[in-house]
């Protein structure tokens, strides 16, 4: 099995965010989640890359940044493939190959 290994980390959904949405708007965690109509605390969690970009959050985003779910979804894929691949952790290759036939 061959891993391929991208040289950079792809950006948190929540980053982007924090960084593209938030700060350029000046707009306060609380009055975003207010907004998205999640709680703050799942806001922040979600902006400071404590948790990853759920479905839920992902239509939410979409619906009030004019975007699509895929654009979420999508980053937050790209993140968890990258994870996974540069993990250290290689129990999953412990796994058979199921048959085919």
């Amino acid at each position: 099995m061959s891993k391929r290994i991208r040289s950079r980390k792809p950006t948190h959904p929540g980053r982007i965010v924090k960084m593209d949405v938030l700060e350029p708007l000046n707009l306060s965690v609380t009055e975003a989640a207010k907004v998205l109509n999640v709680s703050r605390k799942h806001l922040s969690a979600f902006v400071n890359e404590r948790i990853p970009c759920s479905k839920d959050m992902a239509k939410r985003l979409a619906i009030a940044l004019g975007t699509s779910v895929d654009v979420w979804l999508g980053m937050q894929n790209a993140l968890d493939i990258w994870e996974m691949e540069n993990s250290n952790d290689e129990s999953y290759l412990a796994a058979g190959k199921l048959a085919t036939g």
